[in-house]
């Protein structure tokens, strides 16, 4: 059985305002590096107007250093007339920089390793060259296109020397940056290490650059380390629908939403259309031919599935007993699953209530108990919940 979700209640000043964050949502370049996000044009565009009508600050799409058609892309969805702001995600080298500012979009993700792996395996440059490089790219974009975002991240941020980050930190926020990036790139920060950082960079960059973070989900940890960022003081943080990413994706829009949501729910539903997610959700299953995940967060299919007895008699009451979150903000329903072993007699008493159906106490019991032995075998649904229920009346 399903019901609807009361209404929020007056709550307590929020911990962490939505106002102090955005979202930066990543599905159209991190996405595209999930093992089944292949997007066409037209899947761009509807992702892109999804997106939108949820209320995203900011989309980033993938470089059009990819191919022609790709830039192609870039240029028709900057052209759509969305609210949310376009970035697009290059290297820091001019010859990707002069392609990037021509197709539109409202600001340039920078990107450079800062990691021993990546400087010696990837781009074999030091500290000193990569400052260097960041001058020059960042001045030309500053002079040449002065209205663009800027965003410089170092890519492995966790696994980099702090000495390191905090000296390309420094540089790049001295030009001007709008933002800097902490990106966990291989999933290895801990909540803990993530909000320490955080701190410790908001020191040597300016008061009005920004703190973006990018946290993959290789251990578990992306939607704390996002909360963990946001309470240490970032600005932005990542996300796609569903988490899909490079390997096991990025901090998941629905799963950060459901985080943040509790320390200021009517913030959160003031800022964004939160009853689109199923939407969004069930919009990326189909583009990437895989189910919404049975325990995803707010949409998976058993996220508001209650089932013991002592949880069905308080949910009864008051569904705040046992949701943090009601499930209409979202867009979603509960279910009230009476008919099995687990059940309690108070579920059943109202689960016949809301049938016309009316039992005594020890009546009660006998058919709590015969319902529960019915289901040691077959759990019952609620068609055949209701023909127990009515035949035990009649007999």
């Amino acid at each position: 059985m399903t019901q609807d979700a009361d209404p929020i209640t007056d709550l307590p000043a929020p911990l962490i305002p939505a106002t102090s964050w955005a979202i930066i949502d990543s599905t159209l370049r991190e996405g595209e590096q999930f093992a089944r996000g292949n997007f066409g044009t037209a899947d761009k565009i509807e992702i892109a107007r999804a997106l939108d009508a949820f209320g995203a600050e900011f989309i980033e799409v993938t470089t059009p250093m990819v191919s022609a058609q790709t830039r192609a892309d870039i240029c028709q969805l900057t052209g759509l007339g969305l609210k949310a702001k376009f970035l697009t995600h290059v290297r820091c080298h001019m010859e990707d920089v002069r392609r990037a500012v021509d197709t539109g979009v409202d600001g340039l993700d920078l990107l450079f390793g800062t990691s021993s792996f990546l400087r010696e395996f990837s781009h074999g440059k030091n500290i000193g060259q990569i400052i260097e490089a960041a001058q020059e790219v960042i001045g030309w974009i500053k002079t040449n296109h002065p209205q663009l975002q800027i965003r410089f991240s170092a890519e492995d941020t966790f696994r980099s020397e702090e000495a390191d980050l905090m000296a390309v930190y420094r540089a790049v926020s001295d030009l001007g940056v709008h933002r800097v990036g902490l990106a966990d790139t291989v999933g290895v920060a801990t909540p803990r290490q993530v909000y320490t950082l955080v701190r410790e960079v908001r020191k040597v960059i300016h008061e009005d650059c920004g703190i973006e973070f990018h946290g993959h989900n290789d251990t578990g940890c992306a939607v704390s380390n996002a909360y963990e960022a946001v309470e240490a003081g970032a600005t932005h943080i990542d996300t796609t629908i569903l988490g899909i990413g490079e390997r096991n994706g990025i901090t998941p829009l629905g799963g950060f939403l459901a985080r943040m949501f509790t320390f200021d729910p009517h913030g959160l539903m003031a800022k964004y259309n939160l009853d689109l997610l199923p939407e969004l959700d069930a919009m990326i299953a189909r583009m990437v031919g895989l189910p919404i995940p049975w325990n995803n967060y707010l949409t998976g299919e058993f996220a508001y599935n209650h089932k013991a007895g002592m949880h069905l008699k308080a949910i009864y009451l008051n569904p705040g007993a046992y949701e943090a979150i009601p499930p209409g903000v979202f867009g979603v329903g509960r279910r009230i699953q009476a008919g099995s072993k687990v059940t309690g007699k108070h579920a059943i008493a109202y689960r016949a209530r809301e049938l016309g159906l009316h039992y005594g106490e020890d009546a009660l019991r006998r058919v709590t108990d015969h319902i529960k032995a019915l289901a040691e075998h077959n759990e019952l649904d609620d068609e055949h919940l209701e023909q127990v229920l009515r035949e035990w009346v009649s007999a």
